[in-house]
């Protein structure tokens, strides 16, 4: 079966939706990234697995899947036929950093009702003219989805970051678009370059170049939305030239800049 990437992506006149993303591929395989937004997944066709903070999961058609912002995951097809998948980003405040930890230990949600509500969420968020029914029904899932996180959340501590590790990603996060050079971010942190990558990739999963250009990637998808040409993107996002930005762009969303431009919907604004 030839490849296929088919994509549509838009950011609705909904507070709390950062984007909305639509997607059919075969033969495409997510590598391990981070985003900065909650992702709500639902999978219309075929199933995708995944790891997230070193454990496999899976995402059959049942089930409504929650990934926690700055946790690095993947994604990859189940079988030949790959997957049709529905997305949503909420905004990181839509259900709060508290709520990260039981969200990484189970991600996936089987709750019908839940699965059926997302839908009728994503049916409203393509008609404009409908933001009211929109914000009532995120209103609700983010009241389910705290329901679950609450029952499910461990006792005990928070889960800690180690120190150099978390105040890398700090600076990371600060200097997305100018980047920072390892022996500048050691000298920050007062950490031997060597030891503080193995921290850093200890603590998250994930090589600190690699969260770097997750996050410039995600930056990208938000101008791309904002109509900006890919041209210009890449420079706003901190990538070198623009076939810099398509490299990675097409490796982390799976289309180059230009197709998820042209994929972009009017938010109704």
């Amino acid at each position: 079966m030839a490849a296929r990437q088919e994509v549509s992506a838009w950011r609705p006149a909904v507070r709390g939706v950062a984007e909305v993303f639509h997607a059919h591929f075969t033969g495409y395989a997510y590598p391990m990234h981070v985003h900065e937004a909650w992702t709500l997944l639902i999978v219309d066709d075929g199933a995708v697995r995944y790891d997230l903070d070193r454990h496999e999961h899976g995402t059959p058609h049942d089930t409504v899947s929650l990934l926690p912002p700055h946790v690095p995951h993947n994604g990859s097809p189940v079988t030949s036929d790959g997957f049709r998948k529905r997305v949503l980003y909420l905004d990181a405040g839509v259900l709060g950093e508290n709520l990260i930890g039981a969200a990484v230990d189970a991600p996936d949600l089987r709750d019908p009702v839940l699965r059926r509500r997302v839908g009728q969420l994503h049916s409203a968020l393509a008609r404009p003219g409908d933001e009211l029914e929109a914000d009532s029904r995120l209103a609700l899932i983010g009241e389910r989805l705290r329901v679950h996180l609450r029952d499910r959340r461990r006792p005990g501590p928070p889960r800690r970051d180690p120190g150099p590790a978390r105040r890398l990603r700090e600076l990371l996060d600060e200097r997305i678009v100018e980047g920072l050079a390892l022996d500048e971010a050691a000298g920050l942190v007062r950490a031997h370059p060597a030891h503080l990558v193995r921290a850093f990739s200890g603590a998250y999963g994930i090589a600190p170049h690699q969260y770097l250009t997750a996050r410039r990637v995600d930056l990208a998808r938000r101008l791309l939305l904002d109509g900006r040409p890919p041209g210009e993107v890449a420079a706003a996002a901190g990538f070198y030239d623009q076939a810099h930005l398509t490299r990675h762009f097409r490796k982390l969303v799976g289309v180059t800049p230009g197709r998820y431009g042209a994929g972009r919907k009017s938010s109704g604004r």
